[in-house]
């Protein structure tokens, strides 16, 4: 009896170690995940995939499209770490939206981060953003002659995966020129998707002040845009002003490409319309911005 409670307790013992070991490689497995990486080289390749190897000779990289791959290390311009989930089942790889938190001229709900803060050239002036802390941007946008003066501020509230709502406001005056001109715009936008396709839907109320006037309206915009591929995004706006006694309201409707031209520089061009009193007019001139990061 003594013999079969020792084996017992043997195997009971052993069974808490095997666990134990089991649960300490399924951990081990879970934070070795293996890395994937993107390896430009000086004549414009890219391969996408895991590093097997690498010295002073050569990198052994194995691609889901092509297999293994060796380059010499004197053709590697760039060797940066990549998110799995950007990479496509294909072997492809389309990065996330370097500049994801802007349309062409409304915001969403995505944060700034402190990375990602970014200077906006437009043909009338440049708009500044920058990520001063979690989930916490402000700005500052003028014209090249100084008027008006924007300050904007926006903090996002993650409500769940891919779904996100952001409120803030802006605040402007006309400086030197016009310092009776003033306005306000608090709102709220709330967007669906990440910062490779999303879409938000926003509205605040903007006031005019001006000599003691005021002048206020309602205001929504849907807006959004998807990624066609590595360096080509498809970007929407719209704008949308409601009518108040007898002055009329208006929209603005704005499609566009946007062009990653590098890592921190964007180009991005549209053809937009205006919808005023029952009637859409197009615009014939382009709609056009540099984004370059900070």
């Amino acid at each position: 009896m003594k013999t079969y409670r020792i084996v017992s307790l043997l195997f009971f013992l052993v069974s808490i170690l095997s666990f134990q070991q089991g649960f300490a490689q399924a951990d081990t497995a879970k934070t070795s995940a293996p890395k994937y990486y993107e390896i430009t080289t000086n004549d414009g390749g890219e391969f996408v995939g895991i590093i097997i190897s690498q010295d002073a000779k050569e990198v052994l990289i194995n691609t889901r499209d092509r297999g293994q791959i060796s380059i010499p290390k004197y053709q590697v311009k760039e060797i940066k770490e990549v998110p799995e989930k950007e990479i496509t089942a294909t072997g492809g790889y389309i990065p996330a939206e370097v500049f994801s938190t802007r349309y062409f001229i409304t915001t969403n709900g995505l944060p700034i981060e402190k990375k990602e803060s970014y200077i906006l050239w437009n043909l009338w002036g440049p708009d500044f953003e920058f990520g001063v802390g979690k989930n916490l941007g402000v700005g500052i946008m003028t014209s090249w002659i100084g008027m008006p003066i924007i300050g904007t501020v926006k903090y996002t509230i993650n409500l769940q995966q891919n779904v996100n709502m952001a409120i803030g406001g802006l605040v402007g005056t006309g400086s030197w020129i016009q310092p009776n001109f003033g306005l306000a715009l608090p709102y709220a936008a709330l967007t669906f998707g990440d910062r490779k396709s999303n879409i938000t839907f926003s509205g605040g109320y903007g006031a005019v002040f001006n000599n003691g006037n005021n002048n206020g309206r309602l205001l929504f915009s849907v807006a959004g845009m998807a990624k066609m591929g590595k360096k080509v995004c498809f970007v929407f706006d719209s704008f949308l002003v409601t009518p108040k006694g007898n002055l009329s309201g208006g929209g603005l409707i704005l499609p566009g490409i946007r062009l990653q031209t590098d890592s921190k520089k964007a180009f991005q061009f549209g053809f937009g319309g205006l919808y005023v009193d029952g009637k859409f007019i197009p615009s014939p001139i382009p709609y056009v911005q540099w984004f370059r990061k900070l």
